[in-house]
C-alpha cells in the first residue's frame, strides 16, 4: 500500500460550499457491482457508475455512497480488503475514480466512500507481515492470542458468519480474531501504528476529493484486552442477524461496542475537519444496546455527524406505533445526536418484500422515510420498486448464505443487477453473463421504462424527494409525535418558522384522523390528496396529509 498522494483531486468548484450539507440529506446508496458494467466481464464497475450519474443526479438526491471498490481478493466482495489506497481492476483505476468524482461533483453529487476499518484482508501486506513471526514490526496491529491450555480458543467469541471468532494460524501458533470471515483478520486499534495507519488511508481518499465516509462496522474496532467471555443473551430475538446464527445468542458485551473506540472516533473527525464540508455516517450494527452507541459516538462536534442504524432494516412491520417508539427511544436516548435512516440496503432483503408492500405502500413508505427526522439513505433499485430477487442455491455467491441456507439465503437477491433497459440483454447492464443473474421480475421495472411514465415509482421517487428538498421543516426541523396507533402516525416538523403537520394512513382502509388543535392548511404541491373536514384528516388507503400550520 502507497499513501504517498502527491496530487490532490478535490475540485468541488460546482458543489455548494456547506458543512452542514449531510444534516438532512437524502444518501443514494450503489453496490458497484451490480450497478453498470462498462467493460463487458459481467461486473460492475466506476465507469459504469460514472456513465450512470445522470440518473443519480435526477432524483434529486444530495450524495451517493458507494460500497466497497478496493482492491480485494474479492471473498466478500470488497470488505476484505488487501489494498486501501488502489482500485481493484475489476473495478477499474484510480484515474477511473477521479474521472467519476469529477463528474459527480459537476452534477452537484457528493461521494461518500465505504471504509472498511475494523479488519483486513488475511492477503492484506500488513496481515503477511504479522502473521510471519511474533517480534515483527507489525506483530501486534492485529489481535493474536495464545490458545487455552487445552489448545481452544482464548474465549467464547463468535463469528458473525458462523463459527468461533478465533482461527488457528501455524505459523504464529497463535490464535487470531475474525469478526466476519476467517480471512478477514480483525485489525489491533489497541495498537497507536494501526490508527496512524488508518488515519492515512482516510487522508489518501479525502486529498483525492471524497466529501466523507460510511464507516463499516464502525463499533467493531476495538475489542477488550483481556479477552474477557461474553455472556449469554436474555433472549434470543435478534433484529439483525439470523436466528439460525448462534451469534444471536451472546450479548457482545467485550468483543466490540468497546468505550475506548470514543478516542480513535475523536482523532478520525479531526483529520476530517482539516478539509471542508466532509461528512461521516457510521454503520452501528448492535442489537442490544445500539442507540446507546450512537448517542456516544455523535455526541458534541468531535465525533461523527451521524450514525446508520438497523432499527428499520429489520423484520418487524413499521407500523405507527413502531415507528413512534423507535423514535421516541432515538429523541430520549439520543437527544443531541442525528441519525441515518434507511430501509434497504446490500445486507438485508429488500423492504418491499420483507414488509409485502403494495405499490401504493411502498410509496407511503418513501414519504414515512423521508418524513423522519434524520437524514436518509436509499438502495439502488428502490426508486424502481425492485423486491427480492429470488438466487437458486447454485447462483448464490455471498458466503454468509451458501454457510446458513436453506434457512437464510444470504444476501445476493438484494445484490442482483440493476435493471437499466427491459429491451436489452442482460437488462442493460452487461452484455456478458452477470456476476449474478439479472432477476425477470425486475427486468419489467426497469429505468427505461419507467423514465417516461408520470405515474411510474421513479417519477414518484423523484418527486417525493424533490418535494421534501423544498421544506426546510422535514429536512432539519424539530420532530413531534401527535398521535400513533397500529395503522397511523401523525407529527409536527417545525424549522425556522415553517410549521408542518405530517399525517401517515398506514393501511389499505380509509380513515379519518384526528388532528391537533391549530388552522391547517392542506399543501396541495404534496404528491397526495388527503383532505381536511372539521378537525380530521380524511385519508384514503395508503394515503398522507402534508398541512401547513
Amino acid at each position: 500500500m502507497n499513501v504517498t498522494n502527491p496530487i490532490t483531486h478535490a475540485n468541488k468548484a460546482a458543489l455548494v460550499a456547506n458543512p452542514d450539507w449531510w444534516r438532512g440529506a437524502v444518501i443514494y446508496q450503489i453496490y458497484p457491482r451490480s450497478y453498470q458494467d462498462s467493460n463487458g466481464d459481467g461486473i460492475g464497475d466506476l465507469r459504469g457508475i460514472t456513465e450512470r450519474l445522470p440518473h443519480i443526479a435526477s432524483l434529486g438526491v444530495d450524495a451517493i455512497w458507494i460500497s466497497p471498490f478496493f482492491t480485494s481478493p474479492m471473498l466478500d466482495f470488497g470488505y476484505d480488503v488487501s489494498d486501501y489506497c488502489d482500485i481493484d481492476p475489476i473495478f477499474g483505476t484510480l484515474a477511473d475514480f477521479d474521472e467519476m468524482i469529477e463528474r459527480a461533483h459537476e452534477l452537484g453529487l457528493r461521494i461518500m466512500i465505504d471504509l472498511v476499518l475494523s479488519h483486513t484482508s488475511d492477503q492484506h501486506e500488513w496481515f503477511k507481515e504479522s502473521r510471519s513471526s511474533r517480534d515483527n514490526p507489525k506483530s501486534d496491529w492485529y489481535v493474536w492470542a495464545d490458545p487455552n491450555p487445552d489448545g481452544t480458543p482464548p474465549n467464547n467469541w463468535l463469528s458473525i458468519f458462523g463459527g468461533p471468532a478465533w482461527e488457528w494460524d501455524a505459523q504464529r501458533m497463535q490464535y487470531y480474531m475474525h469478526n466476519f470471515l476467517r480471512e478477514q483478520p480483525d485489525l489491533n486499534f489497541h495498537c497507536p501504528d494501526v490508527q496512524d495507519a488508518l488515519l492515512d488511508v482516510t487522508r489518501f481518499w479525502l486529498d483525492r476529493g471524497v466529501d466523507g465516509f460510511r464507516l463499516d462496522t464502525v463499533n467493531f474496532y476495538v475489542h477488550d484486552q483481556e479477552l474477557r467471555n461474553n455472556p449469554p443473551v436474555k433472549t434470543h430475538e435478534s433484529t439483525i442477524a439470523p436466528q439460525v446464527n448462534p451469534y444471536t445468542w451472546q450479548e457482545h458485551e467485550f468483543s466490540k461496542s468497546r468505550p475506548e473506540n470514543v478516542a480513535f472516533i475523536e482523532k478520525f473527525r479531526a483529520l476530517m475537519d482539516e478539509y471542508q464540508d466532509i461528512a461521516a455516517v457510521g454503520e452501528v450494527g448492535d442489537d442490544q444496546k445500539g442507540i446507546q452507541i450512537q448517542a456516544e459516538y455523535t455526541a458534541g462536534t468531535n465525533r461523527l455527524q451521524m450514525c446508520y442504524g438497523f432499527e428499520f432494516l429489520s423484520q418487524p412491520f413499521p407500523t405507527g406505533e413502531r415507528i413512534s417508539k423507535v423514535m421516541t427511544d432515538f429523541m430520549e436516548g439520543a437527544a443531541e445526536s442525528w441519525a441515518c435512516w434507511a430501509f434497504s440496503n446490500h445486507d438485508v432483503i429488500r423492504h418491499t418484500s420483507r414488509w409485502d408492500l403494495s405499490p401504493e405502500a411502498q410509496q407511503l413508505y418513501l414519504a414515512v422515510i423521508l418524513s423522519l427526522r434524520g437524514s436518509v439513505c436509499l438502495y439502488q433499485g428502490e426508486e424502481l420498486g425492485l423486491g427480492e430477487a429470488d438466487v437458486a442455491f447454485e447462483d448464490l455467491q455471498d458466503p454468509y448464505g451458501i454457510r446458513f441456507w436453506p434457512k437464510f439465503k444470504g444476501r445476493d437477491g438484494a445484490r442482483t443487477p440493476m435493471p437499466w433497459e427491459s429491451n436489452s440483454t442482460n437488462a442493460g447492464f452487461s452484455n456478458a453473463k452477470p456476476w449474478l443473474p439479472v432477476s425477470q421480475d425486475h427486468v419489467a421495472k426497469s429505468v427505461n421504462g419507467q423514465a417516461s411514465e408520470p405515474s411510474s415509482m421513479l417519477a414518484f421517487y423523484r418527486q417525493m424527494i424533490s418535494y421534501r428538498q423544498k421544506q426546510p421543516a422535514l429536512v432539519k426541523g424539530t420532530f413531534d409525535i401527535i398521535s400513533a396507533s397500529e395503522t397511523h402516525i401523525a407529527v409536527t416538523r417545525e424549522h425556522e418558522g415553517q410549521k408542518m403537520l405530517v399525517v401517515f394512513n398506514l393501511s389499505d382502509e380509509a380513515q379519518a384522523i384526528e388532528l391537533p388543535d391549530g388552522t391547517w392548511t392542506v399543501d396541495t404541491s404534496a404528491p397526495f390528496t388527503a383532505e381536511i373536514a372539521g378537525n380530521s384528516a380524511k385519508l384514503g388507503p395508503w394515503q398522507a396529509l402534508f398541512a401547513a400550520g
